[in-house]
Parts: structure tokens; sequence; C-alpha cells
């Protein structure tokens, strides 16, 4: 059996494109929805793909309309055919049910994993290049030593409570703690 998906990304655009492809390359049921393709959830794709049966072809107008990512569209297609099921692409002339199809498709997950590979390493290198600078990743912390000075100080002050210092340096408890902390001031202000 053929079953088509078809998917455009916002509420103003209209299937009727790829539904005509879908239903003239011989769906026999058809599948779509009108959501963007970042979204987690496309509902119309988990009920098309728990409708896929041995034997069964997937059919997309385009590559694009299935899968969110080069890497997402892989998986996708790897559990199909996991499940002995077949997968077309209309635009690109993909069909996995060939061995040249299955081949495409084999590069082009290779590239996906490269592509992958490449960013890792490239994120590795910054981040070494960073570090050897000096500079060290993550967010920059929200109280400046000067501000923990000041915090330490006034703690030290029994009427004045934790809630009351976090609030005047505009920072959680938690993040007041952790901050005394960080610059070798005991957390608990009987200490200080």
């Amino acid at each position: 059996m053929h079953i088509g998906y078809a998917r455009v990304s916002t509420q103003d655009q209209n299937t009727d494109l790829q539904l005509d492809a879908l239903k003239q390359a011989g769906c026999e049921q058809v599948f779509h929805e009108k959501k963007t393709g970042s979204t987690l959830q496309r509902t119309e794709l988990d009920a098309c793909l728990r409708a896929l049966r041995k034997g069964d072809t997937l059919i997309v107008w385009r590559l694009d309309r299935l899968g969110r990512s080069l890497k997402d569209l892989v998986e996708i297609v790897n559990g199909l055919e996991e499940r002995e099921i077949g997968f077309k692409s209309l635009t690109e002339s993909i069909d996995t049910t060939s061995a040249g199809g299955r081949l495409v498709f084999h590069l082009f997950g290779a590239l996906a994993e490269f592509e992958r590979n490449l960013i890792s390493d490239r994120t590795k290198a910054g981040l070494a290049a960073a570090r050897a600078r000096g500079r060290k990743g993550g967010r920059k912390p929200k109280m400046t030593a000067a501000d923990i000075k000041k915090a330490a100080a006034m703690l030290k002050d029994p009427s004045i409570t934790k809630t009351e210092v976090a609030k005047h340096f505009g920072v959680s408890r938690v993040t007041l703690n952790a901050s005394l902390t960080r610059e070798g001031y005991p957390a608990n202000p009987a200490q200080l």
C-alpha cells in the first residue's frame, strides 16, 4: 500500500500541490497537517507512521516535508527500513525500495553524521581556544565579587535576612548562596 504524508508550515499555506502529487503517485491514503517542521509533536505524522505496515511505502512530495533536519529524516527512514517499509520522495527521486535509492539515502545518512562530527569538532576547538585565552564557558555570574563582598557584610548584621539581601541584589537565595560559596564565604550567615 502506498501511503502519503504532506505538510505545510503555516496556516495560510495549503497542501493542494503536495496532495495532488501524492495522489498521482498512487497513494491510497494521505495524512496531512499544517505545522512547522520544528514542532516536536506532529500528530498526523505519528498517525501516518503507525498506519504503515510491512511492505508498504511512505511517499512524500519533498524530503523537507518529512524531517525537521537531516538527522531527523535519516532516523525516520531508518526506522521505516527496520520495519521493512519503503520510502519515496517525489521531488528528489529517492526510492529506498530500489538498491540505488537505498545507496543515495545511506549517503545522506553518512553526510549527516559527518556534519554532526564537524560541528562537534569545531565546538570543542572553539572552547579550547577560549580557555587558552583565559575565558571560561557558561553564563556570566549574576553577582560581581564586589557585590558578594557587600552581601557578606550585610549578612553580618543579624537583623538582615538572606531573603532581604538576595532581593537587594536582584537574585534568588540560591544564587546568593552559590555566589558566597564561589568567593569563599560561608553560606551560613552565623559563620561570617
